[in-house]
């Protein structure tokens, strides 16, 4: 929903580089102005957007791995952006009135009901959904408001030149055919196993490459809702009572599929009841009064979800394909007809007191967990270890061995909660050494202390004697692959075909078509596109494919794209160029903001929010 969602997301460059580093009070990540960006604020935007990115990829994203994208950047980058907005349209004097924020939010898609119109009952679902307070959402609304005209008075209006857009859809939508071959690792033959002095000289010369790495053993005490509550016991008449007190949540109230004919008067209301009563169809009543079927199917629906109450009413009065007698509502007369009843529907028990029991366990870990943290605080100020700790409070320690990217020396992953993969905060202390928790999830913290280190090392020859070699016997491989892949290519300049190359290799010429920069296959894998579209027509080229392969291709066909200014795709593209233009202009304005407002970040409380190595 585009109204809940931020408006602007700015990439962290455009702050300037390290001049607006300057150390000031470790609670707050950022200041602009006179707005302050404190760790809290900072800290549940970014692991907010880290779950996020988890859920997008399909596995957690590790905290090396977010900064490696620049994650906490643009985090700090948008938060930083529209507090800079906040406050020029403060310094400004603007805002807009409550009549606007209302239009705008009876206007937004997202909070519209069955019948098309704003739904209050809807409006209320999504912003619970999403975690907002009515008051929060129309402030936030009133803040995006000011924020987007400020951003139009200085990217409102542009028109994109046409040798841009030209360019682009070239770019984009220029096809190319080819002809390939593969070499692969049967056409390397056979590679025999090196000699010792082989195998030691290689090793020695990539002996760091073969390193083990340093690996932490680390004492870890989890303290969240969920962790908390797995110890609380819960009887099975609290869980009943829960279910008997919220019956409501696990219904599926009765819904109908209803139709309705909204009339000027009442009097044709009167007079289309009367030749429905004589056998005329309620759908043909419609049709006379040149209404489509979705005109006047409102689908099925709860009584909830019909806004007008006396159309709701009429509606769960009747029997299946019955007619209402004209009914008076908001927009109109009106006639209603049933065509489908399905019953309510109420959720066993049984299906639901696993979940029930769980939710009730989190809330009781909620209750307890400031209570419990405070505890912690205090026996760790008094100079007790994390094992001591968890001894004296009765909570789980868990001791784990890991290296930098969060593997165990056998490999596997270590399991750590969400937000917090890696843990990478426990390469930048010592042995017994109290170091800040992690936070993550929903108030949960991770606290952590080194109790053993393994520095990184040397590996003699015997520990990693199958990896070398391996090794050696890849890059063996890989040299003759693209060796004959060269040879082939120099011969197709010479005035050799393919296809007389390959038979003499034993091998198949295979065909491609419809090929574009941006779409890589199994087969046509993003190197080799680049280096197709990288060649002329009728002109032969050679790529590493997929591991331990070599095509060797021809183009034999490059399909220019047509260019009309009026076509759905060329104004898709037009948009694409204008928005990316904007944003340019946009991220300058921001930029000149910055210099004139005043920006600060303090580089040790942004690590201190990520988990990061502080800065020295």
């Amino acid at each position: 929903m585009g109204l809940v969602v931020a408006f602007l997301v700015v990439s962290f460059a455009i702050w300037g580089i390290g001049d607006i580093f300057r150390g000031f009070g470790l609670s707050k990540v950022a200041t602009i102005g006179n707005v302050e960006i404190s760790i809290e604020q900072f800290r549940q935007v970014y692991n907010d957007r880290l779950q996020q990115l988890g859920r997008q990829v399909g596995r957690p994203v590790t905290a090396d791995q977010a900064r490696a994208l620049g994650l906490d950047r643009q985090v700090l980058g948008q938060m930083l952006a529209e507090a800079a907005l906040d406050e020029r349209a403060r310094l400004m004097g603007l805002g807009v009135t409550d009549a606007q924020v209302a239009q705008q939010i009876t206007d937004e898609e997202a909070f519209r009901g069955p019948t098309g119109q704003f739904s209050r009952s809807r409006f209320e679902q999504v912003l619970r959904e999403a975690g907002y307070t009515e008051s929060r959402f129309v402030n936030e609304q009133r803040r995006l408001t000011i924020r987007r005209q400020l951003a139009n008075t200085v990217n409102g209006e542009l028109s994109v030149p046409k040798a841009i857009m030209e360019a682009a859809n070239r770019f984009q939508n220029e096809q190319r055919a080819i002809d390939y071959v593969v070499l692969d690792r049967g056409q390397a033959g056979d590679v025999a196993a090196p000699t010792p002095e082989e195998l030691a000289k290689y090793f020695d010369d990539h002996k760091i490459e073969f390193r083990a790495p340093e690996y932490r053993k680390v004492d870890l005490l989890v303290l969240s809702p969920e962790e908390l509550g797995k110890w609380k016991p819960i009887e099975d008449a609290d869980v009943r009572r829960v279910y008997e007190d919220n019956r409501a949540r696990y219904v599926t109230p009765e819904g109908r599929h209803v139709r309705q004919i909204v009339f000027p008067n009442e009097d044709e209301a009167k007079a289309a009841a009367e030749r429905i009563a004589k056998g005329t169809a309620f759908g043909a009543i419609a049709a006379e009064r040149n209404l489509k079927e979705q005109d006047i199917d409102l689908g099925t629906v709860p009584k909830s979800g019909i806004i007008d109450r006396a159309i709701a009413d009429a509606a769960f009065a009747l029997r299946t394909n019955e007619v209402s007698a004209p009914v008076k509502g908001r927009f109109g007369t009106a006639l209603v007809q049933t065509l489908s009843i399905e019953p309510e529907k109420v959720r066993p028990f049984e299906d639901v007191a696993a979940t029930i029991r769980s939710d009730i366990a989190k809330d009781r870990g909620k209750d307890e967990m400031h209570n419990v943290r405070d505890k912690v605080e205090d026996e760790r100020a008094a100079g007790s270890t994390l094992g001591e700790v968890a001894k004296k409070l009765n909570l789980a320690l868990r001791t784990v061995e890991m290296d930098r990217s969060g593997r165990a020396p056998d490999g596997a992953q270590v399991r750590l909660p969400p937000g917090s993969q890696g843990l990478p905060a426990a390469f930048s202390t010592d042995v017994g050494v109290e170091a800040d928790p992690v936070q993550f999830g929903d108030g949960g913290m991770l606290y952590f202390e080194v109790v053993g280190v393994t520095p990184s090392r040397e590996r003699n020859l015997d520990e990693v004697k199958q990896q070398v070699e391996q090794r050696w016997r890849d890059e063996r491989i890989a040299s003759r692959l693209k060796a004959q892949a060269a040879e082939m290519l120099d011969k197709l300049k010479a005035g050799g075909t393919l296809q007389e190359l390959a038979a003499a290799k034993g091998l198949k010429v295979e065909s491609a078509t419809a090929l574009t920069r941006i779409q890589p296959t199994e087969a046509i894998p993003a190197s080799v596109l680049s280096a197709v579209f990288s060649t002329a027509k009728d002109a032969a080229g050679s790529a590493e494919g997929n591991p331990q392969q070599q095509a060797v291709f021809r183009v034999t066909n490059v399909t220019v794209p047509s260019f009309d200014l009026q076509s759905p795709e060329t104004k898709r593209i037009a948009e694409t160029v204008r928005r990316s233009i904007a944003d340019a202009m946009l991220a300058e304005y921001l930029a000149r903001l910055e210099r004139d407002i005043g920006a600060s970040i303090n580089q040790s409380a942004l690590n201190q929010a990520t988990g990061a190595v502080s800065a020295q």
